[in-house]
């Protein structure tokens, strides 16, 4: 009875976060961040790479957007016609910009950003738990095998082949697991653990990480009781984040219009050489 238990429980909370993980669609960003008909036409009517890129910080100005493609400008996605808020990427599968997004699984066949990144940790936890089980309670007829005690050959398929699948789901998962919790621990998406976001002052891998238990709550919220349960919890709106304490002049939550003009809003290009090394990184 207390096996039967236990593994209506663990089945229950797999089918739960599966569901969760497949079907809570990724959020987009909000119409703010979208270009009005008159900036739009203004933009794309402007062939001068640094005109479009004044044009571009001119309306990030108003957007608490404190990151930037890798040549200093801001993150523009020509495809969905926005700006780009801090940790959103295009998904070229999704065809659209998510969240916070961390990668498309094809394995739920969905896009795992900022409102099903809980869900997808715990699908792969109690994934993990799943297998371990299953192996644990096979293990011992898998003994009876090798000892001569089973003696029907179809119940010693069964049980080789249920032990195998179960070691074999376990030892990817747990390694899978592991690096997203890794990731967690640091603060940071599948994403920027291959390229480091950049903020005004440079590239920073590290420029989330708000401590150990801090990063925790920006993914699985402050109440304890929720943690293990595939309900969203996460901190915040997936637009914004809060950045680890820099010094004043380099903290990019402390920048203001003035540190905006100094990135190069109202100041002409001096050559034509400089304003080719401004052109805006597209991307999709």
């Amino acid at each position: 009875v207390a096996y039967l238990i236990i593994f209506h429980i663990l089945f229950v909370l797999f089918v739960w976060t599966y569901w969760k993980s497949i079907f809570t669609l990724p959020v987009q960003p909000g119409k703010k961040y979208h270009m009005s008909y008159a900036d739009k036409e203004r933009y794309e009517n402007e062939e001068r790479p640094e005109v479009q890129r004044q044009i571009l910080a001119e309306i990030a100005r108003k957007l608490p957007v404190y990151t930037r493609t890798g040549n200093g400008g801001v993150r523009f996605c020509d495809r969905c016609q926005l700006i780009k808020p801090d940790r959103c990427h295009h998904c070229s599968v999704c065809a659209i910009c998510v969240l916070k997004m961390d990668h498309h699984c094809p394995w739920v066949n969905n896009c795992i950003g900022f409102s099903n990144y809980k869900f997808f940790l715990l699908f792969l936890a109690y994934s993990l738990l799943y297998c371990l089980y299953i192996a644990a309670t096979v293990f011992k007829y898998f003994i009876k095998y090798w000892t001569g005690e089973l003696t029907n050959g179809r119940s010693k398929f069964h049980v080789l082949f249920l032990l195998f699948v179960a070691v074999m789901f376990f030892v990817s998962l747990m390694f899978l697991f592991g690096y997203h919790c890794w990731l967690v621990s640091r603060n940071r998406s599948t994403l920027e653990a291959f390229s480091a976001p950049v903020f005004q002052n440079g590239p920073d891998k590290n420029g989330f990480n708000l401590g150990f238990v801090k990063n925790l709550q920006q993914v699985f919220g402050e109440e304890k009781k929720l943690w293990l349960l595939p309900i969203a919890s996460s901190q915040g709106d997936g637009h914004f984040f809060p950045m680890r304490a820099l010094c004043e002049a380099q903290n990019p939550l402390l920048a203001n219009e003035e540190q905006w003009e100094d990135d190069g809003i109202d100041e002409e290009p001096h050559d034509s050489g400089e304003a080719s090394s401004l052109a805006i990184e597209r991307e999709t």
